[in-house]
């Protein structure tokens, strides 16, 4: 995992998320789930969005919004470290 290829690095490149747009997006629609969304939480992002549907779901949704502040940063580390195995992975496994 320390010697990336050029095209193993290139191709991380490209599909990493951003820190900085992954925190834009929980700063303008995090409410609704949109940095979960970008982030490929696909489910609770969706649950995000229906909480927000009543006046209870909207503070529970705010709730969450506010603590995500905290878990969005290690939610983006995570999603690029299993970006680059999946890469690096997939390239071994086409080598052999």
């Amino acid at each position: 995992m320390n010697d990336l290829t050029v095209k193993q690095l290139l191709r991380y490149e490209d599909e990493k998320k951003s820190m900085a747009v992954a925190y834009v997006l929980w700063g303008f629609v995090g409410p609704l789930g949109g940095h979960r969304f970008y982030l490929g939480k696909m489910g609770t992002a969706v649950a995000m969005l229906v909480l927000c549907l009543s006046i209870v779901g909207t503070i529970a949704a705010i709730i969450w919004w506010i603590v995500d502040a905290v878990l969005t940063h290690e939610m983006v580390k995570e999603l690029n470290r299993d970006i680059l195995a999946e890469i690096t992975a997939g390239d071994r496994h086409v080598l052999t």
